[in-house]
């Protein structure tokens, strides 16, 4: 399975993969202005850059293998998907208990900040192809590879 490994030696903190996150699950998905200006409400983003000067990296989803927060819905609304076995959240069977907020190791849930009922999390951009972070990151920081492999 393909993972993104974010590279924090690359990473300038610039917070474009949040944006074009953002963008991309926006009603404007093509049209980063609209997106911003023209949207009732910009989505959370699905990835968050942590920083603690001098470090920064991009912070998304893992899709584990062993999934925690699979393990911890009480609704079933975080599943696998089959054909890519990535860990995805079905937002109508979602309830908002944030269990899998709070079993994340790695923090990479978050409350859907226009609902305020629901998580959101890295989706892989399944409906792009390729995810919009790592398409947008100017410096590489963010790579899409096989696991364990050099692509």
């Amino acid at each position: 399975m393909k993972r993104i490994y974010a590279q924090e030696k690359y990473c300038i903190g610039c917070r474009l993969c949040e944006i074009y996150c953002a963008a991309v699950h926006s009603e404007y998905p093509d049209d980063l202005v609209k997106a911003f200006k023209k949207a009732a409400m910009v989505p959370t983003p699905r990835v968050k850059v942590e920083e603690e000067r001098p470090l920064s990296f991009a912070l998304q989803c893992r899709h584990c293998e062993e999934p925690h927060c699979l393990k911890a819905c009480i609704t079933g609304a975080m599943y696998r998907d089959e054909e890519t076995g990535a860990i995805l959240n079905d937002k109508e069977r979602c309830v908002g208990c944030w269990t899998c907020i709070l079993v994340c190791p790695y923090g990479a849930i978050f409350k859907d900040e226009i609902t305020g009922k629901v998580v959101t999390k890295c989706d892989f951009c399944l409906h792009m192809g390729q995810p919009a972070c790592v398409e947008h990151c100017p410096n590489g920081a963010l790579q899409l590879k096989e696991e364990g492999g050099d692509e």
